[in-house]
């Protein structure tokens, strides 16, 4: 099917910092072109710093929605006109879509990675996860976790300015969803290798390990990994992290944020375009070994 921008080609984008290694522009562009709509996906970096203008460049191009990455997913809240249940369940937004000329926050992240999770043939519905992480992407798998049926959520992140509101946000949720939920410090090294043993799974949501930095893992010792652990990383580039090297090395069954990535993105295909993505045409070409050039 030809592809071409024309002068009605719509808009969607990815902004954050750093973005060149996305392969979000060709998983976006190559769904629009399979189903013959006219839109174009581009990536901008963008730092908090220049976020405000960003969107409302954005907003004066009238924009159909954008995806935002790390650093960006609670820098946006002031911006947006509205919420919807799981972005202000989450506190984060990684999609943005235009309604009525309105623009609204959407995290399509926990479902995301979620569905991963089942489509690599794990379930952790009733057991324990360990999360290492507390920004965006790490509070909407905590979410989605929880309503999903994952009996118990050890979060971990440095304690920082943020550690008591983020206290907070375990309180809330495990509040409103029966989830026991603890923060932890991810200094502690004794607590971390308790949360580990009991748990089915480990879930990396930092950036550590993300290329080009791709010689730190965030786990300080391999030996914590418990051979019964399921790994996820969310990083997806390198497709093997350190961490994930290390899952191996133990004998820990392990998964990368690659089709964390897909999923996601499939949900905010939809947001902006009402059609469903064509999932396993884009998971052959993009997210396969011998698919694309990644």
């Amino acid at each position: 099917m030809t592809y071409e921008i024309t002068g009605h080609t719509g808009l969607t984008a990815l902004l954050g910092h750093p973005v060149a290694h996305s392969i979000s522009p060709q998983m976006h562009n190559e769904a629009f072109r399979l189903l013959g709509l006219d839109f174009v996906y581009l990536a901008f970096d963008v730092g908090p710093d220049g976020l405000r203008d960003a969107f409302e460049g954005l907003k004066a191009f009238q924009v159909q929605g954008f995806n935002l990455t790390m650093p960006l997913k609670t820098a946006i809240l002031p911006y947006l006109d509205d919420l919807t249940p799981a972005a202000r369940l989450a506190g984060a937004v990684n999609t943005v879509y235009q309604k009525n000329g309105r623009y609204i926050g959407h995290n399509t992240d926990g479902a995301g990675y979620m569905r991963s999770l089942a489509d690599a043939g794990f379930s952790v519905t009733g057991e324990k996860m360990t999360l290492l992480g507390a920004g965006g992407a790490a509070t909407a798998i905590c979410v989605q976790a929880a309503l999903d049926g994952v009996s118990a959520i050890d979060m971990f992140k440095r304690k920082n300015a943020s550690f008591a509101r983020t206290e907070a946000f375990c309180a809330r949720i495990a509040e409103q969803t029966g989830c026991r939920i603890r923060l932890l410090d991810i200094a502690d090294t004794g607590l971390l290798a308790e949360s580990l043993k009991d748990s089915a799974i480990l879930t990396n949501a930092t950036n550590v390990g993300m290329a080009p930095d791709i010689v730190h893992s965030i786990l300080p010792d391999a030996s914590l990994l418990p051979s019964h652990v399921i790994v996820s990383d969310i990083i997806y580039n390198p497709r093997e992290t350190l961490l994930l090297r290390q899952a191996r090395e133990a004998g820990c069954p392990a998964i990368n944020g690659l089709y964390m990535l897909l999923f996601q993105g499939a949900e905010a295909f939809r947001c902006w375009t009402g059609q469903e993505m064509p999932v396993e045409e884009i998971r052959q070409k993009y997210f396969t070994p011998s698919g694309g050039n990644f």
